[in-house]
């Protein structure tokens, strides 16, 4: 017997992602596009029985990083599992496309210290049948997943391979070498990349200590890149910044400049004609430019009508340190690196007895670390990780511990990490979190025009876990606090995301547009603590958080995930183009 329909969703509670009020409805999918929503008396080849929960589009995650996990992994995991559907990855200006056979080890090295993924794990799982960004999306393509897939052309990547060595002694490109990038980038939009991103942070380092090749880039280099948009007529530019303008080595010890670093990003976007998104997750030490941040972003977005939008985590961006984890507070002491690969018994043991202790809290974890962020961390910041709380108190911070106790912090610290048979996590919120308070992300979430993001599927896959930033957003902000209505949030993981991309053709459940559907019980909603998978090629290890609540997944028209496992099946494929221009919401 013929169906006229492939999947028929019945009996839901509809949030169509346009942030209007739910619609109890049916919504029917043929050849994976949604052909029917309201009341629907035909059959289909397989039908669910939402009665009770929440339907509605595939989340959209406009910032991840599973430019390698993609070619070795079908399941994108952990974002897969808190309801996302597509996947933009590329950010943050560091990836694999172009690439020269000689320069492969640079750009490893790179992703290896900005995005903690092992390099071990990359030169396995890596095949490299690629040198030009076209041919990185050719090879992306023949690999099925359970998501779909956009990609973003990184500009570290197209600085090497115009620049080489140049590139990464960070020199000033000269008008030929922006000219050969301005092609590179006209050639991957029109080869389907999504955009170009690019990064000016000095958080983002290479294991040896060296910053990223993008870091001094001065203002002509990023309008090279926003015209090669332009000329092939598509594309967003994605850009992280740490707010200094100065260019020379002093930048590194620079008060932040917002006005002026804020400008440059409006005057590539305004002069390009190309819409700009940029990191907006001031860290600890910077909370009092936020303010400043968002009121120009408002004047330019609203009153200018710039098409520049702040991507914003919903709670804060926060390290797991721990000795299952990539990085503890103690990993640059050279006592602790000795011990850092045996097996966590053996560790834990040999980190309790009294004179490896005393040894290792006598030595600099700072001099030799290869983690750029250990200088920054305070034991006031500083936190055991239980009960999956994201929003501890001062008094339950290591620094407020030790002062109860009597006892140096980094004693605390060290205590904390070997108990529970070496288990345990200590939570470092590094942004978002000034006054031990999520005030931040609560005013963010009160603007239109940002965008919630920044949950980094794929990277900092040892230290960092906020891939489930969706499912957070929902039960905190929703559930919990009740700030916001389920439709609004709906809203921003959906068509606002999808909209920001240019994914014209989801995002909402509307007839025409591509069949991503999720299938909430919103009262069993909830995340799982983390925990470790030893999954990545040449046995590397990975932080992994899963959730519950998410009864159906579905990715044009097919069910990925049921009740949080996967079913095996992967109709995710390769988004080339943009499915519309990025909107202006």
């Amino acid at each position: 017997m013929s169906h006229p329909y492939d999947l028929i969703v019945r009996n839901g509670t509809v949030l169509d992602g346009t942030g209007a009020d739910p619609i109890a409805a049916d919504v029917a999918i043929k050849d994976g596009v949604i052909a029917a929503v309201g009341t629907i008396p035909e059959t289909a080849e397989r039908e669910i029985d939402a009665q009770g929960k929440l339907v509605t589009p595939g989340f959209v995650d406009i910032h991840t990083h599973y430019d390698a996990q993609a070619m070795w992994d079908s399941h994108l995991a952990p974002s897969t599992l808190h309801g996302v559907t597509t996947v933009v990855m590329g950010n943050c200006g560091v990836g694999f496309a172009p690439c020269r056979p000689d320069d492969r080890e640079k750009l490893v090295e790179l992703m290896e210290g900005v995005e903690d993924i092992p390099g071990a794990v990359m030169h396995e799982g890596l095949e490299w049948t690629w040198e030009s960004f076209p041919e990185y999306l050719d090879a992306l393509e023949g690999k099925p997943h359970d998501a779909d897939v956009c990609a973003l052309l990184p500009h570290a990547a197209v600085r090497v391979n115009v620049m080489g060595d140049r590139a990464v002694a960070m020199e000033p490109a000269t008008a030929d070498d922006i000219d050969k990038m301005r092609a590179i980038a006209k050639e991957a939009v029109e080869a389907g990349a999504f955009g170009v991103s690019t990064s000016r942070t000095t958080s983002h380092k290479t294991l040896a200590g060296e910053y990223i090749p993008t870091l001094r880039v001065y203002e002509d280099e990023l309008m090279g890149l926003a015209n090669g948009l332009k000329d092939a007529g598509g594309g967003f530019m994605e850009a992280v910044s740490d707010w200094i303008t100065d260019t020379s080595e002093n930048m590194l010890k620079a008060d932040p400049d917002p006005v002026e670093a804020f400008g440059i990003l409006k005057r590539v976007s305004q002069n390009s004609g190309r819409p700009l998104v940029y990191t907006l997750a001031p860290r600890i030490s910077q909370a009092h430019i936020l303010k400043d941040i968002l009121e120009m972003n408002r004047k330019a977005y609203e009153e200018e009508n710039v098409n520049i939008r702040p991507v914003f985590p919903p709670r804060a961006i926060g390290l797991l340190l721990g000795l299952q984890a990539s990085q503890t507070p103690f990993s640059g002491c050279p006592t602790f690196k000795k011990l850092n690969d045996l097996p966590l018994a053996e560790k834990t043991a040999r980190l309790r007895d009294p004179e490896t202790r005393r040894q290792i809290l006598s030595e600099d974890p700072i001099k030799e670390s290869t983690f750029p962020l250990v200088a920054r961390i305070s034991y006031a910041q500083m936190f055991l990780f239980q009960d999956k709380n994201y929003q501890p108190t001062q008094e339950e911070s290591v620094a407020a511990i030790a002062a109860r106790e009597g006892r140096p912090e980094p004693e605390v610290a060290y205590d904390l990490l070997t108990g529970n048979d070496g288990r345990n996590f200590l939570y470092v919120p590094i942004t978002n979190y000034a006054d031990y308070s999520l005030s931040a992300s609560e005013m963010m979430l009160g603007e239109r025009m940002a965008i919630m993001g920044l949950g980094d599927g794929g990277a900092h896959v040892g230290f960092i876990l906020d891939a489930g930033f969706p499912t957070w957003l929902l039960t905190h902000w929703g559930k919990h606090e009740g700030k916001y209505e389920a439709p609004e949030l709906i809203r921003r993981l959906t068509s606002d995301t999808a909209g920001a991309a240019g994914l014209g053709d989801r995002g909402q459940i509307k007839v025409g547009l591509k069949g991503d559907l999720n299938v909430i019980d919103w009262e069993a909603l909830d995340f799982e603590s983390p925990y470790v998978v030893h999954d990545l090629p040449a046995g590397g290890k990975r932080l992994m958080q899963g959730a519950s609540g998410y009864s159906y997944t579905i990715v044009s028209g097919v069910v990925t995930y049921e009740n949080g496992k996967a079913t095996g099946t992967l109709p995710g494929k390769l988004v080339r183009g943009q499915r519309g221009d990025p909107t202006v919401m």
